[in-house]
């Protein structure tokens, strides 16, 4: 086997179930051998074609899972875990790039045996047609003790590459090679023979030579071994490839020990290449999205290896508490935070309180627990200051110091640090993932009793059914509208921000357009009590709302379909014995990207200057 990369041999594991991934990774290292080089462990899962393929998301979650337990198990290793999981209703495709992306040499198969079987929701026979570098076929759980290997031999395309993992397997326990050279009636290979008198000189091994039917004399000869490695056979024909040669399919149903089938690459070419994200219907985009990149707080749990993460690519993290008036929340807030993600483990190398002009006790809770508090009104005074939580974001990018940025709202009732950590845990996880948000079960009041599943009014009401028919890439986030987020510094100071009740949702179609559907990702947060507005405030929310995708819609189609009398709501007030309109002016200002105030780039560059010299 000639290595494919440079001065590194790569084996690529594709972990689709639970079941056989543990066998995989000691064989991969036998494999492996003494060369220098790595095992790349990528999950995927397979939705059955007539499920959807969203359907595919706590598959997905418990595959990332699967993969850590791997990397922990198998510690001594050389294992490297690609983080994100394929989901699809033929994730093959998926992993045919990873395979050429990462240049691979050797892919490594889950089998079942069957030779008409299915792998990744492709046949066998596409898989052994398509695969960009050599490939194993592996079944069986007992790797690790089989020390006599079977060789069958005829001189095929794939002889020297079988004889090549046999000696390697042989090698790691010190077990044996039997070369099985097996004539039909009347003829003679001599082909075969080629190889013999190479394996008199190699250490452990011998021969054996049978005459008759071949697939009976490896059958009969594969009792007194641990394990068969062999060539197999796809031909590609004018129709496309074909299933396993005879012979190969005969060996695997007429055998029960582990089995190895090798094969090297051909040139057949799929007519459609399903991996392009733009060749797919808008539905499945988001469906895979869904399936990919939805998470669990509970994935990122073990806090400690968040911070070893951290540690490793040199990240600074900072939390902003955006407020206005929450005396009676934020000191539970804060504390919750400080303890668990600042003292107990070094999560957090910031919390900053971001004030909005509170009239109440906000700002001397904060600054009593020694939180530094800024108020937005007086962040960069020379740009003025407008309302809105949109207006508070968009300035803390000036003073926030981390690299990674999260904001949690302060009105939480029952906070706990997975409000952060859940948020953070796919950006220090997954470098391609830009902007994260949370999700969770929103319970409503109603007099004295919660009321599970009640609110998110606003988003089912307004933002979702919009989504769904302008911004459909959008469809398949739970809740758009969270205040519980986190994203990139080098994504976020390229976007504008809104500075009201939009900036949500202003935010998500920017980052969509500027990086992609794949750069967006959701995390369960489970569920998140705080202080239901009123209808009222919900109906201006809304207004602003859609001011925000009418926005967009004219930025994308260059159409002018709101006018500034639009800004203006008619509001129904009721006073005991009459009813009367109001008229309250409510619209969000655009914030350009922070990036372009020269205020701004001079003080990320003093930061950095700082950092560097300290």
């Amino acid at each position: 086997m000639t290595s494919r990369s440079t001065g590194m041999y790569r084996i690529l594991i594709p972990i689709d179930n639970d079941t056989s991934a543990p066998a995989l990774a000691p064989l991969a290292a036998a494999l492996l051998g003494n060369r220098h080089g790595e095992i790349v462990l990528v999950g995927s899962v397979t939705v059955p074609p007539e499920r959807n393929v969203s359907e595919g998301a706590s598959e997905a979650q418990a595959r990332r899972q699967t993969l850590v337990n791997l990397k922990a198990r198998y510690a001594d290793l050389p294992l490297r875990v690609k983080p994100r999981i394929r989901v699809g209703h033929t994730p093959w495709r998926a992993i045919t790039t990873v395979a050429t992306s990462e240049a691979i040499d050797l892919m490594l198969v889950a089998w079942n045996g069957d030779p008409v079987a299915r792998l990744m929701g492709v046949p066998l026979e596409v898989v052994l047609a398509e695969t960009p570098c050599d490939i194993a076929l592996a079944r069986g759980a007992h790797w690790r003790a089989a020390r006599r290997i079977l060789l069958p031999m005829r001189g095929g395309p794939y002889a020297d590459l079988a004889l090549t993992f046999a000696l390697a397997l042989a090698e790691t326990d010190q077990g044996t090679v039997t070369v099985l050279h097996a004539d039909p009636p009347g003829d003679v290979d001599s082909t075969a023979g080629a190889f013999l008198p190479v394996l008199k000189h190699l250490p452990r091994s011998r021969q054996i030579h049978a005459q008759g039917d071949v697939a009976e004399s490896i059958a009969r000869a594969a009792a007194a071994h641990d394990a068969i490695v062999m060539g197999a056979s796809a031909r590609v024909g004018e129709t496309g490839p074909k299933p396993l040669g005879p012979l190969a399919a005969r060996v695997a149903r007429s055998t029960t020990i582990d089995l190895i089938m090798v094969k090297s690459p051909t040139a057949y070419v799929p007519a459609e290449d399903e991996t392009e994200y733009h060749d797919r219907a808008l539905s499945i985009l988001t469906d895979q999205w869904f399936a990919e990149n939805t998470f669990d707080a509970d994935e990122f749990a073990d806090l400690s290896r968040l911070v070893s993460i951290k540690r490793e690519r040199g990240l600074t993290i900072s939390l902003g508490l955006p407020a206005l008036d929450e005396e009676e929340t934020v000191g539970k807030v804060i504390r919750t935070l400080q303890r668990g993600l600042m003292d107990k483990v070094p999560l957090l190398d910031e919390i900053m309180l971001i004030d909005s002009g509170s009239a109440d006790r906000t700002r001397e809770i904060a600054r009593r627990l020694g939180v530094p508090i800024y108020v937005h009104q007086e962040i960069l005074p020379e740009h003025g200051a407008h309302r809105g939580k949109g207006e508070a974001l968009w300035k803390s990018l000036h003073v926030l110091k981390g690299d990674l940025i999260a904001w949690i709202d302060t009105d939480i009732v029952n906070i706990h640090p997975r409000f952060v950590y859940g948020v953070l845990g796919p950006l220090l996880q997954h470098d391609t993932i830009q902007y994260v948000k949370g999700f969770y079960r929103r319970p409503i009041r109603v007099g004295d009793k919660l009321q599970a599943g009640g609110g998110g009014r606003v988003t089912e009401l307004v933002t979702r059914p919009l989504f769904n028919l302008f911004f459909p890439e959008l469809s398949g986030l739970v809740q758009p509208l969270s205040g519980e987020y986190a994203g990139r510094r080098s994504a976020l100071e390229r976007v504008p921000f809104f500075t009201g009740y939009g900036v949500e949702t202003g935010l998500l179609i920017d980052l969509l357009n500027e990086f992609g559907l794949g750069a967006i990702a959701q995390v369960d947060l489970q569920e998140r009590i705080h202080h239901n507005q009123s209808l009222s405030a919900l109906s201006k929310m809304s207004f602003a709302i859609l001011q925000v995708i009418f926005r967009r819609l004219e930025d994308r189609h260059k159409l002018r379909l709101l006018e500034e009398v639009n800004r203006s709501m008619k509001l129904i007030r009721h006073e005991p014995g009459r009813y009367y309109l109001d008229i309250e002016e409510i619209g969000d200002v655009e914030r350009p990207p922070i990036i372009t105030l020269p205020e701004y780039v001079a003080a990320r560059q003093q930061a950095t200057k700082v950092a560097t010299t300290a």
